[in-house]
């Protein structure tokens, strides 16, 4: 029986009219169906590829999508010397200065870099009440000193953070100055971001920051981010970071043999969880994990006094995420134990685990207006859209309850986060024109 039966009480013993058991049975049925299709029947049913059809055909859009194309080349301009500014994690000064720069030359009144770094700039809505946010991220993974100078190889573009995510910067930018130039008006604000901290250790802190208890309000965010232009994402996944460091004093490897041997309980350490957890990923919901980085040691003859790691876990599922993550803390300290019995002499080794990395999960409803629109959008330039999953800057917005998106960038593209990345336009145009479709939707065309 539904909730809007259940509360209600129908005064059968004193009314005048007399039921028998069949009547009071359709009739007690009729009122179940009722209270349960009301709200359908209510409901406005919106058709969303309808919708985006209607926007997609205004003149002020389609001299945008116009612009666009005609802009390619000064695009592609942008797209190589944003590039060719180095931004390793930490170090996104002087890429989001220019990337201001950008901004205001594209038409947009007050360009701001905020406290941690973040490039903010709001476009007006003629109303104003809610704000739709559109980021890109700043930041490489690549360390300081990587040579990021772009190479022509036929039509495609080779660099560093070609694509990701330089390509996602040039393409807000364009957009930016494709509405402005075609006079496009939306209700609510948008807000423009160049984001810091996206990749690696920067944990999202640009995001985050955006996120603080006194933060601009944001109502619905769209990050761009990722190559595929079929791409919706909904789904983010979680992720635990952690810096693993095993310590001991140190010394002679011939002299000073027999004392704990940091090397060697950090050897163990990453056999036993590799181990354990290689088992775990088989089944269940996506998990990954990861040894990116490892350190530490003096010599090839000293038993070092530190060793470290830099270890990655990655889920769909957070409950899955927190199991090996307890899997991971097992098999440091049975490494650590088994090393400490191991050692001949000396004070026993030490070990900290501090996390350096908290990306929280979340799941957006694909009902939800914002991923129908940029399904329907994406359907509108005969793209067959792919609801996806991923780690991005739109992690925290989901994690909040906040509708969020990440779309691809356009274009095709390999070998991110390596010295081999490249990008190629082919087609694309069509990723910056499904976003500011998606853009303009969400945000609401304005007359």
């Amino acid at each position: 029986m539904s909730a809007w039966l259940a509360e209600r009480s129908f005064p059968l013993a004193t009314t005048s009219v007399v039921y028998n058991d069949a009547q009071l049975t359709r009739t007690l049925s009729a009122l179940v169906l009722w209270s349960c299709l009301a709200p359908l029947a209510t409901a406005q049913t919106t058709d969303y590829d309808a919708e985006i059809r209607a926007i997609a055909s205004r003149s002020e859009i389609q001299k945008a999508f116009e612009l666009i194309v005609e802009m390619e080349p000064q695009t592609e301009k942008e797209h190589i010397e944003l590039t060719q500014i180095p931004a390793p994690p930490f170090k996104e000064e002087v890429r989001a200065k220019r990337y201001r720069e950008m901004l205001l030359e594209a038409g947009l009144e007050v360009v701001e870099i905020d406290d941690i770094g973040n490039v903010v700039a709001e476009r007006a809505g003629t109303e104003g009440s809610e704000t739709v946010a559109v980021v890109a991220h700043l930041d490489t993974v690549f360390p300081e000193g990587t040579d990021v100078t772009v190479r022509r190889k036929d039509d495609q573009l080779h660099a560093p953070g070609i694509g990701d995510d330089s390509r996602g910067l040039v393409l807000v930018l364009t957009m930016v100055r494709a509405m402005n130039r075609a006079g496009v008006k939306t209700k609510s604000n948008v807000l423009i971001v160049g984001s810091v901290g996206e990749e690696g250790l920067g944990d999202l802190r640009g995001v985050k920051h955006l996120f603080r208890e006194g933060g601009p309000k944001i109502d619905k965010f769209i990050a761009v981010d990722g190559g595929s232009t079929d791409r919706v994402l909904n789904h983010a996944i979680g992720s635990h970071r952690y810096r693993l460091a095993f310590k001991g004093p140190g010394g002679h490897s011939w002299g000073a043999f027999g004392l704990g041997n940091p090397a060697h309980a950090l050897s163990r350490a990453i056999h036993y969880f590799d181990d354990e957890a290689g088992e775990f990923v088989i089944s269940g919901p996506r998990t990954s994990y990861n040894i990116g980085r490892i350190g530490g040691g003096t010599s090839v003859n000293s038993i070092p006094f530190e060793n470290w790691a830099e270890v990655d876990m990655r889920s769909e599922d957070p409950e899955q995420l927190e199991k090996i993550d307890a899997i991971f803390h097992n098999a440091i300290e049975r490494a650590l134990n088994e090393q400490n019995e191991l050692r001949r002499r000396g004070e026993p080794l030490t070990m900290e685990a501090e996390m350096i990395g908290d990306r929280p999960s979340g799941k957006v409803d694909p009902s939800t207006p914002l991923i129908q629109r940029a399904m329907a959008a994406t359907r509108y330039f005969g793209i067959e859209p792919t609801l996806s999953t991923g780690s991005t800057d739109a992690n925290i917005p989901i994690s909040l309850g906040i509708p969020a998106t990440t779309i691809g960038r356009g274009g095709i593209g390999e070998g991110g986060h390596s010295l081999h990345e490249w990008w190629s336009n082919k087609d694309g145009h069509l990723g910056i024109q499904k976003a500011l479709l998606i853009v303009v939707a969400s945000a609401g065309v304005a007359e």
